[in-house]
């Protein structure tokens, strides 16, 4: 068994979460985990480009180089915590910032950035970045690419499962006896999230208070349906170049509807379109247990409403098989970087859409 170290910045932008694991790409077990706040002025920067605001190339290489440092800080922050020498890792597997991603456009790219030069060189580590672009190059989303990951960790279950996803989008893994599929669903803590900072500078809505104070709109929330997103069909994956802040504005320009009603709105929106997907499954062998992960499994309106919508279904979180709801991700792409130096598959053409398994990633060597 081999160490790795996983960094994931998500669209949540709240901050980089880190994880130690050891893995021999079938078994994986999470020794440490560590949280490194994202800078405000970074945070702010990177939304900028996110949202399709006007920038430059000078404006791209400096969010590069900087979001590089940030991650290196927290796997360095992390290896002090965790009492790790950098010479007992193997690897790390850096995600990346996503700052914009575009799978169907005319000439489908996906840009994450977070200089992987930077980090290998101040952590001393070996480093993996650039994971979604080659299953795009075989005509895949490029993303999700947790579902591979989520099949080799609950391989040992008998039982088949869906492990949702809710970090700023939603995405589904549905491991089907031997055939592992997923998707993003649309929304997850995203929209939420960024309705709670524009009214009340908070990164999120702790503990759903301001949506519980609200009343669903109805009205609002089936004019959010008709986003064509929702009716395509998988593969399919999205992020906050769709799912945005001015998206839900140009919507709210046809209604009054009070601030804390929008966000029970937002609320529903996610939890209705997580819901009417994992429906989907419910025939296919047995299939009826919904782990959750992500920030979104710490929300307790989502939660409930994710049970009322799912009776057939045992909702729960993935905390029940041991595995730290929040810190899925961070593992996932440790996982990835082990597949990657051992020249072994990251990715699942039946939740991507690429015409074949591939090695991901590039490697930047710490030598």
């Amino acid at each position: 068994m081999e160490k790795y170290i996983g960094i994931m910045s998500g669209t949540s932008l709240d901050g980089v979460d880190t994880a130690l694991v050891t893995t021999d790409g079938k078994q994986i077990k999470l020794l440490a985990h560590d949280f490194f706040p994202m800078p405000p002025d970074l945070k702010a920067d990177v939304l900028d480009v996110c949202i399709g605001q006007q920038t430059n190339l000078i404006k791209i290489g400096e969010i590069d180089h900087r979001l590089g440092h940030v991650f290196a800080d927290a796997v360095n922050q992390l290896l002090s915590t965790s009492n790790t020498a950098p010479s007992e890792i193997t690897a790390i597997g850096s995600h990346g910032q996503t700052v914009f991603h575009a799978p169907d456009s005319t000439y489908p790219f996906t840009m994450q950035i977070g200089d992987a030069n930077i980090i290998a060189a101040k952590t001393g580590v070996t480093t993996v970045a650039d994971f979604r672009r080659k299953d795009m190059a075989l005509g895949g989303q490029g993303a999700p690419l947790v579902p591979a990951f989520h099949q080799a960790l609950f391989d040992h279950l008998d039982n088949n499962i869906v492990i949702l996803n809710i970090g700023g989008i939603a995405n589904l893994s549905i491991i089907n006896g031997d055939q592992t599929s997923g998707y993003d669903t649309g929304p997850g803590n995203m929209l939420m999230d960024s309705w709670v900072q524009k009214h009340y500078q908070q990164a999120y809505d702790k503990d759903a208070q301001l949506a519980l104070s609200g009343t669903v709109d109805q009205a609002l929330l089936q004019t959010m349906l008709q986003e064509d997103y929702f009716k395509h069909p998988a593969p399919k994956s999205t992020g906050r170049e769709l799912f945005n802040l001015p998206w839900l504005e140009n919507i709210l320009v046809n209604f009054s509807t009070s601030i804390a009603d929008v966000q029970a709105t937002l609320a529903e929106l996610t939890a209705l379109t997580i819901a009417e997907e994992v429906k989907k499954f419910e025939q296919q062998n047995n299939l009826n247990e919904l782990l959750a992960c992500g920030g979104g499994a710490q929300n307790p309106l989502l939660m409930q409403r994710l049970a009322q919508l799912l009776p057939q279904w045992q909702v729960g979180n993935t905390l029940q098989y041991g595995i730290d709801a929040d810190y899925m991700e961070a593992m996932a792409f440790a996982w990835l970087a082990h597949q990657t130096i051992h020249r072994l598959p990251g990715n699942l053409p039946a939740a991507t859409g690429a015409s074949r398994l591939a090695v991901l990633g590039a490697i930047y060597r710490a030598d």
